[in-house]
């Protein structure tokens, strides 16, 4: 069988799959999920183009990788085929353990574990099953293969990962304000001292990839409607696993079901091999059906949540800079529980507070660094004349108050 395929994508043109173990790794089923599982979650409730899938993102990341990869090496630094293999294996496989909606859920589905330490837990699984082939790619995901820089180039500041959505997420929301030079950085990376540098040349298009990731945060990942999307998805699935824990029997997928009627603690998930296997068998489409179903669920609370989300009935969201008012809420918690003729416990449901954050860079051991002409390096905070940047690296945290619309 010829694996020496080339995949047609809208962002990059023609994709090249560069090895067999490549294309083998993308034709298992864990790969072959991501093709079920949005990169934006909720995003297309504002944006109906952003409709695009981890699988997408995964393809566009590998390339990216490649295009370093041949920069790195035209520079004169040693990256040996076992190295490349590794990195283009890592970075196509670094979001293997999103689960359903991505970010949107990864706290409700299996709590205290992150979809990078499921990621690890799938390679190892893979690494098994391909005869040891992975090695590389799992040491340098986890940042324990010699050549650091190696680890950068797949997760930091300024790695593939990022420079693939920032432009990828553009292209499909139509939100022009993301897209960012991302070929011309990849020109412009180097390697000093095991660590990788941008050199001077490039500060403008940093200083833009910068500025691009924080609006793209208040515009699309962290927009009030995406918000009250999420958060009207989480209370879903929140409520559905207190009733399922409380015994009731609701409809679900198998694989749903088996996290809905359980509490999994993180040190079970990575003990217990068959919750990864059962893990992998979930994406977008067992939420989706259950949630239509659910509809009909004799269960006050989680009917309407359900048919308020399927007719994109979102919450109401007010952000802003201070804690909402006590009262307010109060008052209109009590609202809801007469309207929706609840208790003030359930009417939590409909009416509550959380904090959201942007943090656009931060300014630590894994900054984003320049390489000046004159051989020093500097922190892109400092080597820039852009006051701005220093304002970049500051979290911004917000408050968000979240009502159904009509409590008003």
């Amino acid at each position: 069988m010829n694996k020496k395929k080339i995949i047609n994508d809208p962002v990059y043109g023609f994709i090249s799959i560069p090895t067999d173990l490549v294309f083998d790794l993308m034709e298992h089923p864990y790969f072959q999920r991501l093709r079920y599982i949005k990169q934006l979650g909720m995003t297309h409730l504002v944006y109906p183009g952003a409709l695009h899938t981890r699988f997408h993102h995964a393809l566009g990341a590998m390339h990216l990788m490649s295009l370093a990869i041949q920069t790195l090496c035209d520079k004169g630094h040693d990256i040996t085929p076992d190295e490349e293999q590794g990195l283009l294996i890592a970075i196509l496989l670094h979001d293997i353990g999103h689960g359903p909606f991505s970010h949107a859920l990864e706290k409700h589905i299996v709590q205290g574990i992150d979809h990078e330490d499921i990621s690890t837990l799938i390679m190892s699984k893979l690494n098994e099953r391909f005869g040891g082939f992975l090695d590389t790619a799992i040491e340098i995901f986890n940042d324990t293969y010699p050549k650091r820089f190696l680890h950068q180039l797949v997760s930091s500041q300024l790695d593939m990962d990022r420079l693939d959505y920032l432009n990828r997420d553009s292209f499909y929301t139509g939100v022009s304000e993301g897209v960012i030079s991302s070929e011309r950085i990849i020109k412009m990376l180097n390697v000093k001292d095991d660590a990788i540098v941008v050199e001077e040349k490039g500060i403008y298009s940093i200083e833009k990839f910068l500025v691009a990731r924080r609006l793209m945060y208040w515009q699309v990942y962290l927009h009030k409607t995406v918000t009250a999307g999420e958060q009207l998805l989480g209370k879903i699935l929140n409520r559905a696993r207190k009733l399922a824990l409380d015994g009731q029997e609701l409809f679900s997928t198998p694989a749903l079901n088996h996290f809905l009627s359980r509490t999994i603690t993180k040190e079970q998930f990575i003990d217990e091999e068959h919750h990864l296997e059962t893990f992998t068998c979930l994406d977008d489409t067992d939420i989706m059906a259950a949630v239509k179903v659910w509809i009909g669920y004799p269960d006050k609370v989680l009917s309407r949540l359900c048919q308020n989300f399927i007719q994109r009935k979102l919450y109401h969201v007010d952000i802003s800079n201070t804690p909402p008012n006590e009262a307010r809420v109060k008052e209109l918690t009590e609202k809801a529980a007469k309207k929706y003729n609840v208790s003030i416990e359930d009417a939590s449901y409909f009416v509550f507070t959380d904090t959201i954050s942007n943090n656009a860079y931060k300014v630590n051991d894994a900054n984003i660094k320049i390489l000046m002409k004159d051989g020093s390096i500097n922190d892109i905070t400092t080597a820039s004349d852009n006051s701005n940047l220093e304002a970049l690296a500051k979290t911004v945290e917000k408050y968000i108050f979240c009502y159904t619309k009509d409590l008003i």
